[in-house]
């Protein structure tokens, strides 16, 4: 019986390879209308704003702030540049009460800001650091944002296990500072990704030659670095750079050559945005 329960499950999700080059076929047109157009596509292709990664040449002291699923992480990083990489980076992970993440934008930032201020306390006690006027931080939100700039973003919609309505349509470095001069935090943010951004980026700064970071987790995404040229949905003057940091949010990609099992079909049907990342 058992056996056989497992001979129809790999049967249901059997990836031969012809099966394999159908769906990269889809995935590959489903990129170019997302490039195409803002809509054109279920996979964004969201433009980042993020025309130069790190060279590993970059050097000094950082803040971090990292959202993205159940719990979220602030850091402290020390970059020391050339041959040095990362000299020492402190972090602390928080849990996020699960009434945070269908109540209000305010109460969840509030939260977020609330324990950055604690670990920022905590990391310059008995420090000349907390003399600094200004600290730069950057922050990873990993959730479908329409960017204007490399430090502003717009949500376009919750995944995962969040479903906060008033923050739809808000600009959440907007939210998060809000937040943090409300707990008298003097910190700026200087650059808004997500984590598909962010792992380019972070190998970038090891390895010139990366060229994208990809998202195995609570969620999947991936982040690539595409020719500005290449970009018919872009407005305005090219990158010097030539080049344009694309956001796929591919959690949205579907063809019809992938396989959906009933198992699929329950762990959507439970969840709190059924029908947004598997389509049945």
């Amino acid at each position: 019986m058992a056996e056989q329960v497992v001979a129809d499950l790999r049967e249901k999700c059997a990836t031969p390879p012809s099966l394999l080059c159908d769906v990269a076929a889809a995935m590959a047109d489903e990129m170019c209308a997302g490039l195409g157009k803002e809509g054109g596509s279920r996979v964004q292709m969201l433009l980042s704003y993020v025309d130069k990664l790190p060279t590993g040449r970059e050097e000094g002291l950082f803040y971090g702030l990292d959202l993205g699923g159940t719990n979220f992480r602030v850091l402290k990083v020390q970059l020391g540049g050339n041959d040095k990489h990362v000299i020492s980076c402190e972090s602390r992970e928080v849990a996020i009460p699960p009434h945070l993440m269908s109540g209000s934008s305010s109460e969840l930032f509030g939260f977020i800001a609330s324990e950055l201020a604690k670990f920022v306390a905590d990391e310059e006690k008995g420090t000349s650091l907390s003399n600094e006027k200004t600290r730069k931080l950057g922050f990873t939100f990993s959730f479908p944002v329409r960017q204007r700039s490399v430090a502003s973003g717009t949500l376009v919609k919750w995944t995962k296990a969040f479903s906060i309505e008033d923050a739809v349509g808000k600009d959440v470095v907007a939210e998060l500072q809000t937040a943090m001069q409300k707990q008298g935090l003097d910190m700026h943010v200087a650059a808004l990704i997500n984590d598909a951004v962010g792992t380019l980026a972070g190998a970038r700064y090891y390895d010139e030659d990366v060229v994208a970071g990809v998202i195995f987790g609570t969620g999947t995404n991936a982040a690539y670095v595409e020719k500005a040229n290449a970009i018919p949905k872009w407005e305005g003057e090219l990158p010097n750079s030539g080049e344009m940091v694309i956001n796929m949010e591919w959690g949205n990609f579907y063809s019809c050559h992938l396989p959906v099992t009933e198992y699929d079909q329950a762990l959507d049907s439970e969840s709190l945005n059924p029908g947004e990342q598997v389509k049945l």
